[in-house]
């Protein structure tokens, strides 16, 4: 069991607030998982029910960490970062990547920022219609059930 130092109270890590993430399942419920703690995940009918399950998930995660001694992330809201990042890459990239920041008139860096936003931005959008996609596929299987339904009433 590890015991790290200067370790905080428990109730400290219970007060933080992690961001969840909530996604609705094509069949049908929510499930909620908290990125920043990994493998603290929870499913409910509804999505205040998967809220209130990934509290409960959450709390356990958090002391059972602390029991065992292990390391507790800070939530990812709160950690702080520089903005500097060391990137090795191909040369051949490199110098391709130069090239089009001298066409564009803007630094190398410039360049590489306005790519990985764009590409962070682009991850966002597809993850989002991938959201969708599986939401419309659930309203057509209840409107052709539906639709079914009503044919099968219908017959004399």
């Amino acid at each position: 069991m590890k015991r790290p130092t200067g370790r905080k109270p428990l109730e400290y890590y219970l007060g933080l607030r992690y961001p969840v993430t909530l996604v609705p399942e094509a069949e049908g419920g929510y499930t909620a998982t908290i990125n920043d703690l990994p493998g603290c995940v929870s499913v409910g009918e509804t999505a205040e029910e998967a809220m209130e399950m990934i509290e409960d998930a959450r709390r356990l995660w958090l002391e059972v960490a602390y029991e065992h001694g292990d390391e507790i992330p800070l939530p990812s809201t709160e950690r702080e970062y520089g903005g500097r990042v060391l990137v090795r890459m191909p040369p051949r990239l490199h110098r391709r990547l130069l090239e089009q920041a001298e066409a564009e008139g803007v630094s190398l860096n410039q360049h590489i920022v306005t790519l990985l936003a764009e590409a962070s931005a682009l991850r966002v959008v597809r993850r989002e219609l991938s959201g969708l996609r599986g939401d419309l596929q659930a309203v057509k299987q209840r409107l052709d059930d539906w639709d079914k339904e009503r044919q099968y009433q219908t017959r004399p």
